[in-house]
């Protein structure tokens, strides 16, 4: 669904390149209805401009800062110095993610193997329904694996239509984690405390996991996207390993797995402590 709004100054958009002049690039930005824009050879580099195919192409996606729109005059004023690799890198793979979760909708509603079958017409008001919800397709697509079809339900699409969503959603959607490692030091002198050691750690591994299991049946949401994993570095040191959404609930899983390991090993000698980075 193209957008009838006209962008904001400073706001990063995406365009493809349509024809080149001696004093700068006309270009069409993709997500506005293909809304004309200009690149002046003075915002093409931040160095002297001797040729502007040197710099830029016709038919060559790119991204631009908007300096300037005059909705009157149907005229916008581009930067393509302005925007940094960085800013450029997160702006395309933004671009390339809406467009991967627009497709996704259509095979979930609209496509002929859907048993849906909605018309256009249908496909957009639901399309539009995502975006004033989450302002992104790929997001509310995201939300949709954390959370489950309830979701779905809370903006007033019917059930099929969001079995429907959160089926495709979960087939193609890898949510962002991240990892982090921490470090236990179990102790215990006793003729089977290696045995000890072994059946500690994973009774931490297995109370998480009943946990995790647990808190997802009462929140009605899909399977966890957080892993634990424990390993044997070096009596009497062990790593464990955590996978998780945000750094927020993977240190929160990581205290909770080293103080379960520790007070199943704790007394008759046998002792733990936790270190979320080895001591030199």
């Amino acid at each position: 669904m193209a957008r009838d709004e006209w962008p904001e100054r400073s706001e990063l958009v995406i365009c493809t390149v349509r024809e080149l002049e001696s004093f700068g690039a006309f270009v069409s930005l993709e997500e506005y209805g293909d809304k004309e824009g200009l690149i002046h050879i003075a915002q093409v580099s931040s160095g002297w401009v001797k040729h502007l195919r040197d710099h830029v192409r016709e038919g060559q996606k790119i991204v631009c800062k908007v300096l300037h729109v005059d909705e009157r005059r149907g005229h916008i004023d581009l930067s393509l110095k302005a925007v940094k690799d960085g800013q450029k890198r997160q702006r395309i793979k933004e671009w390339k993610n809406e467009k991967k979760a627009k497709k996704w909708l259509a095979l979930a509603l609209a496509a002929p193997t859907s048993d849906l079958g909605l018309s256009n017409e249908e496909l957009e008001a639901i399309e539009t329904t995502l975006l004033d919800a989450y302002g992104s397709l790929y997001d509310a697509f995201e939300d949709f694996v954390r959370v489950g079809t309830g979701a779905v339900l809370e903006l007033g699409i019917t059930a099929d239509y969001a079995d429907a969503i959160c089926e495709v959603a979960c087939a193609n959607v890898k949510l962002p984690s991240v990892q982090i490692n921490g470090y236990v030091e179990l102790k215990c002198p006793l003729s089977d405390g290696v045995e000890r050691i072994k059946e500690a750690l994973t009774k931490a591994e297995e109370e998480l996991k009943t946990k995790l299991a647990r808190e997802s049946k009462a929140e009605d949401e899909t399977t966890s996207d957080i892993t634990v994993e424990c390993f044997y570095i070096g009596a009497p040191r062990y790593k464990i390993r955590v996978k998780a959404p945000n750094y927020k609930e993977a240190e929160s899983v990581l205290s909770d797995v080293a103080n379960t390991a520790i007070e199943a090993i704790k007394g008759n000698e046998c002792s733990g402590k936790f270190y979320r980075n080895l001591p030199q």
